[in-house]
């Protein structure tokens, strides 16, 4: 059973040679050689005009040659569940060509008793995790290599520990690659947030400098501090969920890793009330010289 290309022909193009086209300009434009040494990113998931350029930043350091599998890490934004689920397909379609799933992972991670399966329905409504799909396929386009998508729930703090601690073994071995799926701040009354401090200057800076704060806060890799930092200010991070269990997997892991933002934007500049944006942000996670 294969889980369908839902969303190509509206949030990004279903044409293969131009979809092709569009990536390896973002790839090309980012200027970042590939880094063996990688082991995850944080990268947005909007539709390609409007996160595509950002999320460049991050799909650019991936090592075709050193990664077989990557862990797709997605937040829900239309199924509520309180757990992390798995396909129960076996391979996900792209323009570019399917990736399969890693079944023996997958038979692992269900062994462990803590996650759901999600209807081909939900996971082809879904658009966090596809939208890093095309990505992948072009980086990894002639090479082969394995996903392993899994959806983050609406989970507790003490549930994202307990799936860092459970994920963390893989972010050890170098063969394995995390894909992290979040925008940043949804900013306007159409997202019922409108945080807004004036110091700051206009409303955009005022985003921005929230934005970075948080970004700050993920750099430093402590769980609790983001987790106190969305508790003072709310900020409308949609991936904060996978966000916070990869903190807690690069806690639990025995490699050290250093995690940097590379690229931030925002899908427009706020000025008044009216308006609205969304952030994104692009990350990534190498081991420490």
């Amino acid at each position: 059973m294969a889980r369908q290309a839902s969303h190509a022909g509206s949030w990004y193009s279903d044409d293969a040679l131009e979809l092709r086209e569009e990536l390896d300009g973002w790839l090309k434009g980012s200027g970042l050689p590939k880094k063996p040494d990688a082991r995850a990113v944080i990268a947005p998931h909007a539709g390609y005009r409007y996160s595509g350029r950002c999320a460049a930043f991050a799909f650019a350091n991936i090592d075709p040659q050193v990664v077989s599998r990557v862990f797709i890490l997605g937040p829900s934004h239309h199924h509520y569940t309180r757990k992390c689920a798995l396909s129960r397909t076996s391979v996900y379609k792209t323009p570019l060509g399917d990736l399969p799933i890693d079944l023996d992972v997958y038979r692992e991670l269900k062994e462990t008793g803590q996650f759901e399966e999600m209807r081909v329905d939900v996971d082809e409504a879904e658009h966090s995790m596809e939208m890093h799909l095309p990505y992948l396929a072009k980086v990894f386009s002639g090479v082969p290599v394995k996903i392993v998508p899994i959806l983050v729930g609406a989970l507790s703090s003490e549930s994202e520990a307990l799936y860092g601690r459970l994920l963390a073994k893989y972010l050890d071995d170098p063969s394995n690659f995390f894909s992290v799926s979040s925008d940043f701040c949804h900013w306007g009354s159409r997202f019922g947030y409108t945080y807004y401090d004036k110091k700051r200057g206009p409303i955009y800076k005022s985003i921005e400098a929230l934005d970075k704060c948080g970004m700050d806060i993920i750099e430093s890799k402590n769980p609790e501090a983001f987790k106190s930092y969305l508790d003072e200010y709310e900020n409308t991070i949609c991936g904060r969920h996978p966000i916070g269990v990869l903190l807690h997997m690069i806690q639990h892991c025995n490699t050290k890793l250093e995690l940097r933002f590379l690229q931030y934007e925002q899908s427009s500049h706020c000025k008044t009330s009216r308006d609205s944006s969304v952030s994104y942000a692009s990350a990534v996670i190498t081991v420490e010289c």
